[in-house]
């Protein structure tokens, strides 16, 4: 519990930079494992969830695809089920719709096996699919086998961060950029904002996502990685009446990113998407939109040129695919072929906080690390949404271990 003095002494005791699902799922589990904690949330934006957590697919995850034992495994399938129960707590929009991952080549099919089996080893009820199994599911889709996941939903994430906020009754100051820290083991960290706010707190938890290596660095501490932006291009169905619920491809195990799917949203909408491409600007939400400063500082990054030499075929077909509708088109017609150009409508992309090691890897589980007073949220891409409750009370944890221990 705060003392007299740490009252007269700072504005909060735990300090969240990022108002995000991640951000507010920690502020949320802060206040319910130990009461009477303040805590404030700086946001730079002015309204929660932006970003990753406001520009993504809006599926419930089930925890498939991920390396048993991982923080994501273990974070997306526990992660999951809390998400459908926090949502029907809260009347926030949500439905369990379960989803399908279709191979349609042969070649995709032992993938496909080692997927099922992953899901199993991940505590998942998976069934396997042959083609007359996959009409009954999606009629207008194409497969010689799939994998049915039942555990797979939607939900409205942006709503849920409101809730969250709300929740853990912490104070949010919205439109507060931090552009400078300075954290004294012996005293505490204090955070200078745009505005020319100081904000002063015990112990510092750095959720700020695309920016999460920044504000690392603006702590003193080297994170050894950097986020390298890709983004995420969807497109909208114009004929939502083509799929019924989720459809995804096989993954490409070599990369974090699921593929081209189709996602029949809360609304009734269907979008197609995302492929994944290198953003010009942390925000790059499209090709007009370029941040000198970020792209250099992505240039100048090893892991960058290690990624661009490892992977350049991939990246290439992703280019042609952001830069041609039809051959966007034609590459989701493998999954639906009764797709045309003309059923695709543009819609948001997204960005994905992509964290990178110096040597090229990139970072396939959630990464979070600790330094005086502080912890860092350091990758937290998707899942991160599905996973955000469970996330959350890890990085309270921390916090509050920091906390007490001072």
């Amino acid at each position: 519990m705060p003392t007299e003095r740490t009252a007269r002494t700072y504005d909060c005791d735990v300090l969240v930079i990022g108002g995000g699902i991640v951000g507010m799922a920690t502020a949320y589990a802060l206040s319910s494992c130990a009461p009477g904690t303040r805590i404030t949330v700086l946001e730079k934006e002015t309204a929660p969830a932006r970003h990753q957590t406001g520009r993504n697919s809006g599926v419930i995850h089930s925890g498939i695809y991920y390396r048993p034992g991982s923080l994501k495994a273990r974070y997306a399938v526990r992660g999951a089920a809390e998400m459908v129960k926090f949502c029907a707590e809260y009347d926030i929009p949500h439905a369990v719709t379960g989803k399908l991952i279709v191979a349609t080549g042969r070649e995709e099919l032992p993938r496909l096996h080692a997927l099922a089996q992953r899901g199993r080893e991940n505590g998942l009820s998976v069934g396997e699919l042959g083609p007359a199994q996959i009409s009954a599911y999606e009629p207008e889709v194409n497969g010689l086998a799939a994998i049915h996941v039942a555990t797979t939903g939607i939900c409205d994430f942006t709503a849920v961060t409101r809730q969250l906020a709300e929740a853990s009754g912490a104070e949010i100051r919205y439109g507060a950029r931090v552009t400078r820290i300075d954290r004294r083991p012996g005293l505490g960290v204090a955070v200078r904002t745009a505005g020319g706010e100081v904000v002063r707190g015990r112990v510092l938890v750095n959720c700020a996502g695309l920016y999460c290596d920044e504000v690392a660095l603006l702590a003193g501490d080297e994170p050894d990685m950097r986020i390298v932006p890709f983004r995420g291009e969807y497109y909208e169905l114009a004929r939502p009446d083509l799929v019924r619920g989720l459809v995804y491809p096989v993954p490409d195990p070599a990369f974090p990113f699921l593929g081209v799917h189709l996602t029949r949203g809360i609304d009734g909408g269907v979008h197609l998407g995302p492929n994944a491409v290198p953003a010009l600007a942390r925000e790059g939400y499209d090709w007009t939109t370029v941040s000198p400063r970020e792209l250099a500082a992505t240039l100048s990054w090893p892991g960058s040129w290690h990624i661009a030499r490892r992977h350049w075929r991939y990246g290439a077909g992703e280019l042609h695919r952001s830069a041609s509708k039809g051959a966007f088109t034609r590459a989701a017609r493998r999954l639906l072929p009764a797709l045309t150009d003309q059923d695709l409508l543009p819609t948001p992309a997204g960005v994905r906080a992509q964290a990178v090691l110096r040597d090229g890897t990139l970072v396939d589980d959630f990464l979070i690390r600790e330094a005086p007073r502080t912890v860092h949220v350091l990758n937290a891409p998707s899942p991160a949404a599905t996973a955000s409750l469970p996330i959350g009370r890890e990085v309270a944890r921390r916090a509050l271990a920091a906390l007490n221990g001072e």
